[in-house]
């Protein structure tokens, strides 16, 4: 149940983080999973789903441990103001890895996310963000070596997850991009939990 639900996890949480410092450092990475529209708050912008490339998914799969090491030394408040010096080093980073900023790194992370949020772990397809929540839910509810407390939280969690699952990838070569290096940006989201 655990690697199966890892993946998933992982990429939500990295796009969570993404978003978070792309907020906070005012970058046109406009990085969040839209929400329902009743769920919806006036400041939270549209995910901006990219056309990726070969090239950036390497790139990431490169610069994520030396950026989320930076990214670590952030402000866990999003509202908070980031120090401009690890701002600056953000920047640097990305641009060692060939990207133009770290907004420009936000952006493919979150398409990636987005992408990952929907794959199913198990046969490495793409079914999309609802019904891959749904079957996490199914996971969580035959396991019987969870404890109940557990079993409860990861249940309330994937519901309200459900609530607003994500967009669904429309960008198929991003999907075929992202399952082609499935596993090495599952393992590399993995590191970042």
């Amino acid at each position: 149940m655990r690697n199966r639900f890892r993946p998933v996890a992982a990429a939500l949480v990295a796009g969570c983080f993404a978003v978070a410092l792309a907020s906070a450092f005012g970058t046109a990475a406009s990085a969040q999973v839209k929400p329902s529209p009743e769920a919806a708050a006036p400041s939270e912008p549209a995910l901006k789903e990219i056309a990726l490339t070969e090239r950036q998914i390497q790139n990431v799969l490169a610069a994520h441990k030396d950026i989320d090491a930076i990214a670590a030394k952030m402000p866990d408040d999003p509202q908070a103001k980031p120090d401009a010096k690890i701002v600056q080093q953000l920047d640097e980073a990305s641009r060692k890895y060939g990207f133009a900023n770290y907004g420009e790194y936000s952006e493919v992370v979150e398409t990636i996310s987005m992408v990952m949020a929907g794959v199913d772990a198990k046969t490495k397809t793409y079914v999309g963000p609802e019904a891959e929540l749904k079957a996490q839910i199914a996971i969580v509810e035959a396991d019987t070596k969870m404890s109940a407390d557990d079993k409860k939280q990861a249940l309330a969690d994937l519901n309200e997850a459900l609530k607003s699952p994500g967009p669904t990838v429309k960008n198929t070569s991003n999907i075929d991009l992202v399952l082609k290096n499935y596993d090495k940006l599952a393992e590399a989201l993995d590191d970042d939990e």
